[in-house]
Formats: C-alpha cells, sequence, structure tokens
C-alpha cells in the first residue's frame, strides 16, 4: 500500500477530516523524518509504514481533544506529536520544546522546510521555559510519569488550561501518585489504525 493511501485511510478511520494539502505535509515531514533518522537517529521506529501508524496516525489520533489556540509539547523529540498537530491545525500556535540540541535542530529544519508559520522549535529544560505566552494546552507522549508532567509543566498552563498525557496501557499506578492538586478530567482509550497495542490519552487540571 501506497503511504499516501495507508495515510488517508487511517485519517479516515480515525473519523478526521484534513485537506489534501495536510496530508502532503505530512508524508513530507515523514520523508525529512526518515532522511535525518538515518544519520541522526531520532527514532527507532525505521520503516515508513509504520512511522505512518506510531508517528503521524498516533498523534493526530488526539485532534479531537486538541481546544484552544495555544498549544506546547513538552519533551517533543524529532516533532511528535506537534509537528502533525501544526500541520492538522494551522490556526493554532505549537511551541515544541526539548532540551536534546540534535533532535531540536531537526524540528526547527523540519518547521523551516514545511513552511509551518504557527510552530517553534524550543531547547530547554521544560521546568526553566518560562513563555511569553502561557499555554490551552500541554500535550507530551514522551514524559516518564504523569507526576513528573503534572510537576514540570503545571507552570507552563494558563488557569483553565489541561495537560494531555499520550500513554500506552491504561497507567493505573501513576494516576494514583498524581499529586493532590492536580485532578484527572478524563480518559480517553484511542483506537490508532494498524496499532495492535493499547494508547490512552490522559486530561489532567490543576486544581
Amino acid at each position: 500500500m501506497l503511504l499516501h493511501e495507508q495515510l488517508q485511510q487511517g485519517i479516515e478511520q480515525l473519523h478526521l477530516q484534513l485537506p489534501e494539502t495536510a496530508v502532503v505535509q505530512l508524508l513530507q515531514y515523514l520523508a525529512l523524518l526518515a532522511k535525518w533518522n538515518r544519520a541522526y537517529n531520532l527514532t527507532a521506529v525505521r520503516a515508513p509504514a509504520e512511522m505512518v501508524t506510531r508517528h503521524l496516525l498516533d498523534s493526530l489520533a488526539v485532534m479531537p481533544y486538541l481546544h484552544g489556540a495555544y498549544c506546547a509539547d513538552v519533551g517533543t523529540g524529532a516533532g511528535l506529536p506537534g509537528i502533525p498537530l501544526a500541520i492538522a491545525f494551522p490556526e493554532k500556535q505549537f511551541a515544541l520544546i526539548d532540551s536534546n540540541g540534535k533532535k531540536i535542530r531537526f524540528v526547527a529544519q523540519a518547521i523551516a522546510e514545511l513552511g509551518l508559520r504557527n510552530a517553534s522549535a524550543i531547547q530547554c529544560r521544560v521546568e526553566s521555559w518560562l513563555p511569553p505566552q502561557r499555554y490551552d494546552v500541554v500535550l507530551s507522549r514522551a514524559f516518564a510519569t504523569l507526576a513528573d508532567m503534572a510537576r514540570a509543566c503545571a507552570h507552563l498552563l494558563m488557569p483553565q488550561g489541561v495537560l494531555l498525557a499520550m500513554k500506552g496501557i491504561y497507567p493505573q499506578q501513576e494516576l494514583s501518585a498524581l499529586p493532590e492538586r492536580f485532578k484527572v478530567d478524563a480518559c480517553h482509550a484511542l483506537e490508532i489504525p494498524g496499532e495492535v497495542g493499547q494508547r490512552h490519552l490522559i486530561e489532567i487540571r490543576c486544581r
């Protein structure tokens, strides 16, 4: 199956709608990631078809839960889920944050080559980042635990902002370890086309 067909079918199975221009940009990002990955080891996923499932569709699956105009992707790594979401939501602003210089250099290059005016690459530890504009949403699929994410990122949120944590299996132990000032608003089971493993999205707010 061609990557374009695989991606388009996956988007439809997620019950999402994206213009053809966005689909093309997503595949351009994938090509950049595959190219840089050969030299810089940005992701353990090597096969392009697997990248469509585990990187693009996995990122796009959170689209229905992304509200507000200002979003931060913390621990973005190679730009995931931030770059796919910035492509899908040109009207939202995305800050892609990571302390790894090699990965942020790739993210900055990808943003430039894709012409994403609504995304910026920031190299720093999230705990020390003081944004000029606090965020409606802070999301991540790379933080070690929910408690770590909550403590490190709470200062980035607007008063009514939400943390969105992308996880694999239902993280019962991590949920029970959350500090008391945080509450779980919702937990969504995500079904990623082509992915057999469990995926969950946890919504967390400050009390």
